[in-house]
């Protein structure tokens, strides 16, 4: 356990500082370390409840050297943003359940604005997922969707984050500013906003990011507009040899692996090959802070 501390800490201790930011990035204060994740951290990970599919992300996600970076500790109350199936909160919930904090995760408001029958399925499903109290402990869901974004009271949350879902905003006019300024109003004085999401850069980024790439510059652009520190960046969850010229878009890597345009029957005979070699995307990893006063 000793040497896994070790090694996360020497990757969270390599992430990139405010100076390393590409040229043309606002400049921010420069970042506070990150903490090495804690054992209850390292053991959530390890967990027997998640799946071996799970685990085998890992290698691209590389959750406990994220987490550590965004400063997530035990005792912390934190907030995912559209947490899809469940990825993070196989971790992060039993994670606050054993050290005395709260896992909060957004999902479909069940009627009214914003409301439909394909959302309400997989609010349900996900909540199956997380029926386990024993494990999961009592996971708080508020709606998310549409115009309807109640996250929570203000100044209520010590870490909120979203992984890859920035892209599925951008195309809808002022919804990555709203949802940023929701997450700002609901952060404590200090709170930390992560942000990870498939990199445009040095690409350009597409107007509606149509191919699920975003470029750091917008990100970073988006969250100061809410009134964010940039605080931080890492290249955890970079992935160089991903070229991001790829006929689906993002979606032809792993794990979509698409070979057809979206709602279009797979092609059998699509070459997947080079994309499978690529792996999962390049992803950046921001750290955004809300000032204390």
């Amino acid at each position: 356990m000793r040497s896994t501390i070790a090694a996360i800490a020497a990757v969270v201790a390599a992430a990139a500082p405010i100076s390393a930011l590409a040229a043309g990035a606002p400049a921010a204060a420069s970042a506070a370390a990150a903490p090495a994740p804690d054992p209850a951290l390292l053991a959530a990970v390890a967990a027997p409840h998640r799946s071996a599919g799970d685990k085998a992300r890992d290698a691209y996600r590389h959750p406990a050297e994220t987490l550590a970076f965004w400063g997530v500790k035990p005792g912390m109350t934190v907030l995912e943003i559209s947490p899809g199936a469940g990825w993070w909160t196989d971790i992060l919930a039993p994670y606050a359940n054993k050290t005395g904090g709260r896992y909060i995760a957004t999902g479909a408001p069940l009627e009214g604005p914003g409301s439909s029958e394909a959302g309400r399925a997989y609010r349900k499903a996900f909540e199956a997922r997380i029926a386990d109290q024993a494990v999961y402990g009592k996971v708080q869901v508020v709606p998310f969707g549409g115009e309807v974004r109640d996250l929570g009271p203000p100044n209520s949350v010590d870490v909120a984050f979203t992984a890859r879902n920035v892209h599925n905003w951008v195309g809808r006019p002022g919804m990555v500013d709203a949802v940023f300024a929701d997450i700002f109003k609901v952060l404590k004085p200090g709170g930390v906003l992560g942000v990870k999401d498939h990199r445009a850069d040095p690409r350009a980024m597409k107007p509606d990011a149509s191919d699920g790439y975003v470029s750091e510059a917008y990100v970073i652009a988006a969250a100061e507009r809410a009134g964010f520190v940039l605080d931080g960046r890492s290249e955890i969850n970079a992935n160089p040899k991903d070229t991001k010229d790829h006929p689906f878009g993002v979606w032809t890597l792993p794990p979509v692996r698409r070979s057809a345009p979206a709602r279009q029957p797979a092609d059998p005979g699509f070459d997947r090959a080079k994309y499978d070699a690529i792996g999962e995307s390049d992803r950046m990893t921001l750290r955004f802070r809300k000032p204390a006063s």
